[in-house]
């Protein structure tokens, strides 16, 4: 099985409006995807942010949750952020799983849109089943990542469709479903 990592992506991110802008880091992505993360045993948690405010705010909850009063209040929280690291851009969370694994990773993408290079659940799966290289699974905040740099990942994971035609889901729960696709048990074998 291939060590899976994944990475929150801050920039280069699209708003509303179509423009590229960084978002923040909200509080409840790093406790919900710590959790998701912990319970998939995803190797490594890449908060990926390229400013320092940014970066000292999810340090404070971090060390709070780590080595303060939180620690010793919940420590299923403090084994689920044990996992969290802080990466400036995707190419530092790249070369630091590259400095551990001794392997580039195979980078995916998610996106509520399909590009050239979509991949379904079922060929991931796969391919982490067999393939020895590592994986860095990205996920984009906002309204995706920039097109131009969603262009230069390895696959993309196909979008996640419910019944509706409504298809924006918080990043959280995108998070969840699909490392239960690709991860959880094989329940419909």
């Amino acid at each position: 099985m291939a060590s899976v990592y994944i990475g929150l992506v801050h920039h280069p991110i699209y708003n509303k409006n179509n423009e590229v802008i960084t978002t923040a880091i909200t509080n409840f992505d790093i406790h919900d995807i710590a959790r998701t993360a912990r319970t998939y045993d995803i190797h490594r948690y890449f908060l990926i942010h390229p400013l320092q405010t940014q970066a000292a705010l999810a340090r404070d909850v971090l060390d709070y949750w780590r080595e303060g009063y939180g620690a010793s209040y919940n420590p299923d929280r403090r084994e689920a952020f044990s996992i969290i690291e802080l990466a400036l851009d995707i190419e530092a969370a790249v070369s630091l799983i590259k400095e551990r694994e001794g392997l580039e990773p195979v980078i995916v993408t998610t996106d509520a849109r399909r590009y050239p290079n979509t991949v379904s659940y079922q060929q991931l799966r796969q391919f982490l089943a067999l393939d020895p290289k590592p994986c860095l699974l990205l996920f984009g905040t906002g309204w995706g990542i920039q097109k131009e740099v969603m262009q230069k990942f390895d696959y993309i994971l196909e979008p996640i469709y419910g019944p509706g035609d409504y298809n924006h889901l918080p990043v959280r729960a995108a998070v969840a479903v699909i490392l239960d696709r690709l991860l959880g048990e094989k329940w419909w074998g």
